[in-house]
């Protein structure tokens, strides 16, 4: 192993993988391939050679192009660039918007397929707005990372090392106005090792926040410590969450996954008296949604694990009288629940229509295992994560609940990510 690492080898693209990479192979070897798409013969350079069964590697010249190749809309991340100093967070930038969409189809039915044994199709629907704008302008929320030099600049691809931009095309117009991209670090201002967030909120005006005012670390954010309250507006609702709190990052999103939660959801099986539940709820947008939906009776337990977030969504669902917010980590909760119910409480249970919006890795075995023995009507499946969801999917179908509705939404252009919305209901 290694003897290959550093190059060049020429390759015919045959497929599209998760991950924003695509296939080849060589010597009947799989290769992953990055910023190249189906259909293209390229030369790579080989970046890791140290598996069995893989290698991977990044384009630096373009054979043959697809007739979906465009021109990347954001130079920084292009093949221009060598490939250890492309920008990451644009990995198909190259790709025209609608074959994006095509192949991240391709990526949603693959992993149902494959990892669920699940035959079916899905449109990836664009966000409002988006094909006007090339997919450009939609991030409301972005990091930056400062290097021990003090640059300022997003990481590399798959890497923790700066690479300093002169622009950020995803970005808001407001964003991107007041980056301070190329900057040096003042030690006082931008902490070297640390990193700037830039947040867009509905209502006030954008700002910044570095590590050093959040006491956040580059491992992760601080929990339970209240900054500033901004407000998010979805519709005609307001929204309380924390500065640096989760909010759906493109500006179309949550009212987006507002309207396909609503619609999704098996109005045979929408029981305001039930003990719903809506798990990884965060600051109870998609409860909301859900209320809304159902009317003023609704009874929802929304589940997070971030006390911080936990309370403001106390805030944001208090006009429905049956609401609860609840800190506690989703698998304990509900094996708790599964321990201590009561013949009542599983009743309602069992008349339950579950929220679950779980982080990329998924719900998981357990949490899966825990709905299934509560027995709940529907689960609305909202995932960041096409493999992922397949294999929890997977595990509900073995329990007897299947996949009736599945919709795709492109929230994150010139990414490789897409959102699904499923609804699951037992036969």
């Amino acid at each position: 192993m290694g003897e290959a690492l550093g190059s060049r080898i020429e390759l015919e693209i045959t497929n599209v993988a998760h991950g924003g990479v695509a296939v080849a192979r060589l010597d009947g070897r799989v290769v992953f391939v990055a910023d190249t798409m189906p259909g293209e013969r390229v030369i790579a350079r080989v970046s890791e050679d140290d598996h069995k069964s893989f290698w991977r590697a990044e384009t630096v010249e373009v054979l043959e192009a697809s007739p979906h190749r465009r021109n990347h809309v954001w130079r920084s991340a292009s093949i221009e660039k060598a490939p250890d100093n492309r920008a990451g967070g644009a990995e198909f930038g190259h790709i025209d918007l609608a074959y994006q969409r095509e192949l991240k189809r391709m990526v949603v039915t693959d992993s149902l397929q494959r990892f669920a044994k699940i035959e079916r199709d899905v449109v990836v629907e664009p966000i409002e707005g988006d094909d006007e704008a090339n997919g450009l302008g939609w991030r409301t929320r972005v990091r930056l990372h400062v290097d021990a030099k003090g640059v300022v600049g997003p990481y590399a691809m798959r890497s923790h090392r700066v690479i300093p931009v002169r622009d950020l095309p995803l970005a808001t117009e407001a964003l991107r106005e007041m980056a301070p991209l190329g900057t040096r670090a003042d030690g006082s201002d931008f902490p070297a090792n640390g990193f700037i967030d830039l947040i867009d909120p509905s209502v006030s005006a954008a700002r910044f926040l570095t590590s050093s005012e959040s006491g956040d670390t580059a491992a992760g954010p601080r929990r339970g410590r209240r900054g500033r309250t901004i407000t998010e507006v979805v519709g005609k609702r307001e929204f309380l969450l924390d500065e640096q709190g989760f909010w759906q990052v493109h500006r179309g999103a949550a009212a987006t996954l507002t309207r396909a939660v609503q619609d999704v959801a098996i109005e045979g099986l929408l029981d305001p008296a039930a003990e719903n539940l809506d798990l990884y709820g965060g600051v109870g947008l998609l409860a909301a949604a859900l209320g809304d939906r159902v009317g003023a009776d609704f009874r929802v337990n929304s589940v997070e694990s971030d006390t911080l977030a936990t309370d403001y969504a106390a805030e944001n669902l208090s006009e429905w009288i049956g609401s609860s917010a609840i800190t506690a980590r989703v698998d304990r909760y509900l094996a708790q629940l599964q321990k201590d119910a009561t013949a009542a409480e599983r009743e309602r249970l069992g008349r339950a229509t579950v929220i679950l919006d779980p982080p990329r890795s998924g719900a998981g075995k357990q949490v899966v295992s825990s709905l299934l023995s509560l027995d709940v009507a529907q689960v609305i499946y909202v995932a960041c994560d096409p493999v992922a969801f397949a294999r929890d999917a997977a595990q509900f179908a073995a329990g007897g609940y299947h996949v009736r509705t599945l919709r795709a939404f492109d929230l994150f252009p010139h990414t490789h990510h897409v959102e699904t919305v499923a609804v699951l209901s037992k036969d």
